[in-house]
Order: structure tokens, then sequence, then C-alpha cells
């Protein structure tokens, strides 16, 4: 099969979905009201509730969920070869990611802004909220560590990714202070401000990897970004919305888009075939990247590229704090949706171009790669071109620099395309981590405002200070003692769980509305994901049950 097929058809289904599926939500299940205040007018305090462009908010949400999800778990299941894949990633947005995405970032603007513990007590009940807050508190916390564990793995000792990220921070800066203080509402003006200086950074990082001064300031150990990294999300998170965390995401997005955009001009170009059959004999379990069968563990693995619940914390957090209008539910939540699943569809076919023993080489430990009896074909030119050992280096950034170093003129950059591509995986990262950690913030000063109310108050700010100090403590504690491959499981299963009880809940709250006909939009994938969680998490082989 070719590449170009798969991405053709993402484009026309996505297209149809939100054309369509999406506008049926938005008028008849919800009922969008654009006359209605939102929480980011009606309770606009300058920090945490700030009234936001559609598109800049856009940005900004689109950064904070498509986090490792979309680039890694794409990349893990196809193991199983291509179809399974596809098909839950082109199936899974429509009907159940984009819903559920718009569904929870609804129930949050009629809940003025509220978090999906607070929700669930409002909706459900006293024991439910309280049992729901626990659990996305932890959940969030597993999340965050995952995350931050996979960029110190991807950005460790590589100072042209360390620089090229780090200099995000400072643009955003000056992107926010020119759409709020110089130049006021100049979103455009902004935007190509933000986009200038980005790519002069993106140019600018070989000379600094290759200078040797530069390039010492911006190479960092594993316990050295294990650190920086938490000391970043607590920062973020205090900061008011509009002066670092919506730019720096606003121009992640660009970074983003731009990239998965170029991607499939490329893969318009080059036309590559998908060497990864359709079905392995793996479908069946005893996989060397992924233990289990196809069902129900390609659903935990791909995850956020189909369905995730990490995108109710954010939709419950940030992002309906700042929603202006109503009918912009439709674009931010189910257009977010939609965009995450064709970077989970391009995330497949980067993994799905390399020859099978290539694929299992990079993304299986060197170890079970031995035992498999395969020899690899093109690694050793590949490890050779970009400079780098790609033995047990899981993820799509080789697959991506295979496809960009195949246009015309670029065939001698493979090396620049590799960490380029490595620099993009972080970012989509780190943008999620800076609003999780915000949104943890949240959950913890809710929680401590029961025992002491003046946490409670959204601008005291020695409430904000601990509260994103206690909560930076706990993930960044994981990261700096833990490993990804004990914590990636367990946030694997409880994120898709968190999915199906964010999908519930707003079946409660549809219930309430008078909506009930339409409740099976949200009951439907609520009820399936529960069950499949629930049997993933008896059969996974990371767990032994006997005594």
């Amino acid at each position: 099969m070719n590449a170009f097929t798969l991405v053709f058809a993402a484009l026309c289904l996505f297209a149809i979905g939100y054309r369509f599926y999406g506008l049926f939500l938005a008028r008849r299940m919800l009922r969008l009201d654009p006359g209605r205040p939102t929480p980011a007018v009606a309770m606009g305090d300058g920090v945490d509730y700030v009234k936001t462009d559609r598109f800049v908010l856009f940005g900004h949400h689109f950064a904070a969920i498509a986090a490792a999800g979309p680039l890694l778990g794409p990349v893990l299941a196809a193991q199983y070869g291509y179809l399974p894949g596809a098909l839950l990633i082109l199936i899974g947005c429509v009907l159940a990611g984009g819903v559920h995405d718009m569904v929870v970032l609804f129930c949050s603007v009629r809940h003025k802004g509220r978090s999906l513990g607070r929700i669930a007590r409002l909706e459900i009940g006293e024991f439910a909220g309280r049992a729901a807050a626990v659990a996305v508190l932890f959940i969030l916390i597993l999340t965050l560590a995952g995350l931050s564990l996979a960029v110190v793995g991807a950005m460790h000792d590589s100072p042209w990714g360390a620089f090229t990220v780090t200099a995000t921070i400072p643009i955003a800066i000056l992107m926010g202070l020119y759409l709020h203080v110089w130049r006021r509402g100049d979103v455009r003006g902004a935007s190509l401000l933000g986009v200038v200086l980005l790519f002069l950074t993106i140019l600018a990082g070989p000379y600094v990897a290759s200078h040797p001064t530069l390039s010492a300031w911006f190479t960092f150990s594993r316990k050295e970004l294990s650190i920086l990294i938490p000391v970043y999300g607590l920062v973020a998170s205090t900061l008011p919305v509009w002066l670092l965390l919506c730019p720096r995401d606003d121009l992640s997005t660009y970074l983003k888009i731009g990239t998965i955009g170029l991607l499939a001009l490329g893969i318009l170009w080059v036309r590559p075939d998908l060497s990864m059959p359709a079905l392995t004999p793996f479908i069946h379990g005893g996989g060397p990247i992924i233990p289990g069968a196809v069902y129900p563990f390609v659903f935990i693995t791909i995850a956020c590229g189909a369905l995730s619940g990490f995108h109710a914390i954010i939709g419950t957090g940030t992002t309906p704090k700042m929603i202006g209008n109503e009918r912009d539910i439709l674009f931010v939540g189910y257009g977010a949706m939609l965009v995450e699943g064709l970077v989970a569809i391009m995330a497949l076919i980067a993994a799905c171009v390399l020859v099978p023993a290539d694929y299992f080489a990079i993304n299986a430990s060197p170890e079970v790669f031995a035992n498999m009896g395969l020899t690899t074909v093109n690694l050793d030119d590949l490890s050779r071109a970009v400079g780098e050992q790609l033995h047990g280096r899981t993820g799509g950034a080789v697959g991506m620099a295979y496809i960009f170093a195949s246009l015309p003129f670029m065939t001698e950059l493979d090396a620049y395309w590799y960490h380029f591509a490595i620099m993009f995986e972080a970012v989509f990262i780190l943008t999620a981590v800076d609003t999780g950690t915000r949104v943890g913030r949240f959950f913890v000063q809710e929680m401590l405002s029961r025992v002491w109310p003046k946490f409670g108050r959204e601008k005291w700010w020695p409430g904000i200070a601990l509260s994103g100090a206690i909560f930076t403590l706990a993930w960044g504690y994981l990261v700096y003692t833990g490993d990804i491959s004990t914590i990636w499981p367990l946030f694997g299963m409880s994120n898709q769980l968190l999915a199906a009880c964010g999908l519930i809940i707003g079946t409660t709250m549809l219930i309430r509305l008078g909506r009930a006909r339409y409740a099976w939009s949200t009951a439907v994938p609520g009820v399936f994901m529960a069950v499949t969680t629930m049997v993933a998490g008896w059969s996974s082989p990371q767990f032994d049950r006997t005594p």
C-alpha cells in the first residue's frame, strides 16, 4: 500500500467528520449558544480567565493535548501492521476522541471552567466527585512524569535540540508582551514575530551544536534535565497564561503543523510504499515491543492518537477559562483532536515505511531484537548518515528523517532532519508538560481550599506558588528517580480509563439537560473503552496475578 493513499483517506474522512458529525454534535446535541457569556468573559481576571482569540486558543489547546502519545503510540502499534492502527486512528478520532474532547470542554465551560472532579461532584455526587479528583490528580502525576522522561531520553547530551527548545521560551515571552502590552490584539503581528524568530533559531541549531563553547552551555545530562524540566513546569504554571504558556503553545503549533504539512508534502512527492504488512503474526500476542494481542492493546498503545483521558484534563483545565465564545468549542475541541489524528497517521507512516527488520531494531530493546533472528537492511547506513547509533531508539524520528531526506536537494541532510525530528518530538511533549502542571496546580488548590478556603482565591499568589510547588515536586520526584518502562504502562491504561470517565460524566450531563436521545454518542464509546481498559489491565503481561 502506498503511504499517500493513507494520508488522502485521513484528510477526506476528517474533513467529512468535522463538517457533518462535528456540526451535528454542536447544533443538535450540545446546542452551543454564541450569546451566552463564557467564564473567560464573565470571570476574566487577566491571569487564568483570559478571553483569547480562537486561533491562538486552538494553538494552545492543540499544543497541550498533542504530546508524546500521537508520536510514540502509533509507532509502537505498527508492530501489529499498519491496518489496526490506521483503522483505530481514522474511526476513533471522529467517533470517540473528537466527541470526548468537545463534550468535556462544553461541560467545563458550562460549569465556570471547573475541573473534571468538580464537574463529577456536581453532576453525579459528592463521593464520585472526590474519587474522580483524586484519580485525575494521580493520573496527571504519572502522565507528566512519563512525558518528561520521554523528553529526557530525547534531549540529553543533544545541544542542538536543547538550544532550539530552550529558545522557544524567550520567543514566547516576546510574543506575549507584543500581543498584550506593545500592540494589544495584533495576533497576526505576534505570530509573524514568533515564526520568524523560530525559523532563525532552527537555522542556528547546527551552528550552536558545532561551537565548542555554545554546545557546552546546552549540553545537559539526564539528571540535569530531570531537574530543569520540573523547574520550567513550575514557572510556567504560575506566570499569567498570556505571558508564556499561551504564546509558547501557539508558537509550538506553527512548528508542529508546519512539520506535519511538510511531511505530508514529502509523502506526496516521494510516495513511499508501506514496507510493514497490513497484519503481522504479532496480532495474537507475543510481540517484541508490546507482548499483548492486538485487542485490547492497540487501544491502550495508540491512546492519544484516537482517544485520550489526558485531553479531559486540558479540556477542563486551562482551555475552558480562555474560550471567548461557545461556538468556538467545535473548532477548538473537535478540530484539534482531528489534527492530532493526522499527526498520529503521519507517525504510523513514518514507522511503516521502514523495512520491518529495521523497524524492530529501532523500537525493540537490543536484547529482544537479538533473539528475533532478523538482519537489518538500511539501519547501519542510516546510523552513519545521522551520526547516531539508532538501535533501540524508540520513536518516529528515523522514519520522518528518512522521508524528509528523500526530497530533492535533501539527500545529504539526513543528520539535520533526524535532529530536527528529535527536537520536534521534544517540543510536542514540553507543551503538554507546562499546561499539565498548571492544571495540576488547579487541582491542588481546589483540594487545599477545603482545608484553608484562602487557597480557593485565584489571585492569592502564596497559594498559587505553594500549590504549584507541591504538585511539581510530586511528578518531578518520579522523573528524577523513575524509569519510563515502569511509568508508561501505568499511564497508558489509566489514561484510557480516564477517557471513559470523561465520556460517562458527559453522558450524565446530557441526560440532565434533557438530551438523553443524543447520549448514545458519548455513552457507547465510553462504555466500550471502560470494558477495553479493564480487559487490558486483566490480561496485561506487565502484571503477574499468580500468588
